[in-house]
């Protein structure tokens, strides 16, 4: 009768293990998907972009005159 108890507990266990096992898998898949999405915001086209919103920011600031800022414009684009 003990072990007729013991049985039925022991698949139950093993299946709530299977079960955590997947949950824990899928975090971990979860945190590196999101990592990685966080990474990818500072992309090549991005990065040659940021010069130029520079620029324009000091233009506008009147900081540069418009012919510093065209000649600063090709240099970055070279």
């Amino acid at each position: 009768m003990m072990q007729e108890a013991m049985y039925g507990y022991g698949s139950g266990m093993l299946m709530f293990g299977l079960f955590g096992f997947l949950i824990f898998i899928g975090l971990i898949v979860l945190v590196i998907w999101v990592l990685k999405a966080g990474s990818n915001t500072g992309t090549n086209s991005n990065r040659k972009d940021q010069p130029l919103e520079t620029l324009k920011q000091r233009l506008a600031r009147g900081e540069i005159s418009e012919e510093e800022y065209d000649r600063l414009k090709n240099k970055v684009n070279e």
